[in-house]
């Protein structure tokens, strides 16, 4: 992987928590983890501030809480994912341009091409056990928010992450759009089949899990990660929870390596620290470009740049000029050109 470092410049202005929430050509698209409604515009090449937006609120052109950003530099605009299945569309000055108001459960929504949107439906968390009657991977229109494409992934027992018991039930949603080297994995915890997706519209099967997971007692659901020439980075996700200590749905991360064909438990380090730091290789992807994105403490950076735990480099000349209190430093992870 290549790996690129913005320091977020710092201003009374531009503080933020650093959550960052889509990456452009020009620019990051930054919010707070406190829902506060801020979103910070940040220039890629420089980190610099560019424009603080907030249109937090009740009203009909608002947001009610930030659940997802997507930028669309092309077209100049910014979707604010909102509860109540709205997608609320802004200007990158903030200024309000449409609505829309989607009839699905959509979450995991990405930027598709110039027209469309592509997310999932949740709603088959409120069917375990069922028949599906519908597709829960559609293509969403940027304008109004019809669903202009329906993916159909087969199966038919619908079998998402819940654990009940009694009268407690607890769910573990994991992205079921997987964006690696350019491509749309498409999963669905529901099929044993993991698909590639063309933009024309092609399903084509790219890795069966054998048991399936409608057999197994408990369930264990795969999901994908990042994907390069060789390795294949997937997290399988066991069906489980303990009410009493609050902790369950216990995780492998997995790597299969298509030269050695065979799958390994492993973990990827930043070699720009001087001790091992892992990078999460089924973290969310973000677009077609970038596989990854973190944000590094400042406070954190001027402490191991004081102890000399970073390599020479990119990461070590921005830690040597930080404050403590400084907004973070985002890292972003890219497959090597």
């Amino acid at each position: 992987m290549d790996v690129e470092y913005i320091a977020l410049e710092t201003t009374d202005e531009f503080l933020t928590q650093g959550s960052v929430q889509d990456v452009g050509k020009e620019y990051l698209l930054v919010k707070n983890r406190n829902n506060d409604g801020d979103i910070f515009i940040f220039d890629r090449q420089t980190g610099k501030g560019v424009r603080k937006i907030n249109r937090q609120g009740q009203g009909a052109e608002e947001y009610a809480r930030i659940n997802g950003m997507i930028l669309d530099e092309n077209n100049g605009e910014v979707f604010i994912k909102s509860p109540g299945n709205k997608i609320l569309v802004y200007d990158l000055y903030g200024s309000f341009k449409r609505c829309l108001n989607i009839d699905r459960e959509v979450s995991s929504v990405f930027d598709y091409d110039k027209s469309n949107l592509i997310g999932y439906d949740m709603s088959d968390y409120h069917s375990k056990g069922k028949d599906r009657t519908k597709s829960y991977h559609v293509i969403i229109s940027k304008q109004d928010g019809s669903i202009t494409r329906e993916i159909f992934i087969p199966f038919q027992t619908i079998n998402t992450p819940i654990v009940t018991d009694r009268d407690n039930f607890v769910t573990n949603y994991v992205d079921q759009i997987r964006l690696s080297q350019g491509k749309y994995t498409l999963m669905d915890t529901s099929a044993d089949t993991l698909y590639n997706y063309a933009s024309d519209g092609t399903l084509s099967p790219f890795i069966v899990r054998i048991p399936s997971a409608q057999t197994m007692e408990p369930a264990v659901f795969l999901y994908m990660g990042i994907s390069t020439d060789r390795y294949y980075f997937m997290q399988a996700v066991k069906n489980v929870f303990n009410f009493e200590k609050g902790n369950g749905f216990y995780a492998d991360e997995l790597m299969y390596d298509k030269e050695e064909k065979a799958i390994f438990q492993a973990t990827v380090y930043n070699g720009d620290y001087t001790e091992k730091r892992p990078v999460a290789m089924t973290a969310k992807s973000i677009n077609r470009e970038i596989e990854n994105i973190a944000s590094l403490n400042a406070f954190e950076l001027v402490e191991v740049y004081k102890k000399n735990q970073l390599q020479d480099g990119k990461l070590k000349e921005i830690a040597s000029k930080l404050d403590e209190e400084d907004n973070p430093v985002v890292m972003l992870v890219k497959q090597k050109k």
